[in-house]
């Protein structure tokens, strides 16, 4: 084996601790030892509702090797207000480590979105996915609690 190889990974090994690669099946398999409700729709996406945001976990890269928990917000905007919430949203990007945040405009209105990437190129444990999953999920939610503060937006 290369210096620059990858080895070779047996997938049986990945409760032991050891890096396999990202795969859907292990994303479902750790929302499921969390007994969360989560589906996948027909473009093989899986994703589900925390608190009535919508979170998705998608895998992206060459080799599908990137994991990404991608959430959007349960309150849309006017799409005129993409200029208030891009400085807000930068703000957010500025002093905190996760998530990404950012505004979209779609249609006539603004969603607003938290992103938590991770390349795992290199594999990774069952623990250190569901500690990523479980930082995308919280980090998200946490954020989006956040904004209503700062905008005055009673949570349930």
């Amino acid at each position: 084996m290369g210096f620059f190889n990858k080895p070779e990974t047996d997938t049986s090994l990945a409760a032991s601790g050891e890096n396999l690669p990202l795969t859907r099946a292990r994303i479902e398999a750790y929302l499921t030892s969390q007994d969360w409700s989560f589906g996948v729709d027909p473009d093989g996406d899986v994703g589900g509702q925390w608190d009535d945001n919508v979170f998705y976990f998608f895998q992206m890269g060459e080799d599908q090797e990137v994991l990404q928990v991608r959430g959007r917000w349960k309150h849309s905007f006017p799409a005129s207000r993409e200029a208030e919430f891009a400085l807000l949203l930068n703000e957010f990007n500025r002093d905190l480590i996760w998530p990404k945040m950012y505004a979209r405009v779609e249609e006539d209105e603004l969603g607003i979105y938290s992103e938590v990437s991770t390349d795992l190129e290199h594999g990774v444990s069952d623990a250190q996915l569901g500690q990523l999953i479980s930082c995308g999920l919280f980090t998200g939610l946490r954020a989006f609690e956040r904004i209503a503060e700062r905008l005055g937006i009673p949570e349930e």
